[in-house]
């Protein structure tokens, strides 16, 4: 799901990186991506096994320009939806350390399902 996720986001043709692993110590790029898996619980059934896992992932995007937080935030959101995720609201701002970026985030969640395993093999 990650990689999904990182191909989806990277269309928009900025740098794409996992939360926090930018070094505060060197100037950021003018506009790029983050995200964090924050859960990914797995749901079982009747049988008590996992068939599929439900990713949560935040997604942020940040810029020096206010105008592209506002525009690719809503944007990846609308994106990922068309590929199946499932957005838990709209975006919303968000504190930055650095003076000159601004940010805006998302919640949204990835459904992976299990491949079943054929049980009557041989049958």
């Amino acid at each position: 799901m990650k990689s999904e996720l990182i191909t989806a986001l990277n269309s928009f043709g900025y740098p794409v990186f996992l939360q926090g692993s930018l070094d505060t110590d060197e100037a950021y790029p003018d506009s790029f991506f983050t995200f964090w898996n924050f859960e990914t619980p797995e749901g079982a059934f009747y049988d008590d096994d996992a068939h599929r896992a439900v990713w949560g992932f935040w997604v942020y995007f940040y810029s020096t320009d206010p105008k592209l937080v506002e525009e690719k935030t809503e944007a990846a959101r609308q994106l990922l939806k068309t590929k199946g995720w499932i957005p838990q609201g709209k975006p919303h701002d968000i504190s930055v350390d650095v003076p000159t970026h601004t940010g805006s985030f998302f919640e949204i969640y990835g459904i992976e399902n299990y491949k079943e395993e054929n049980t009557n093999e041989g049958s």
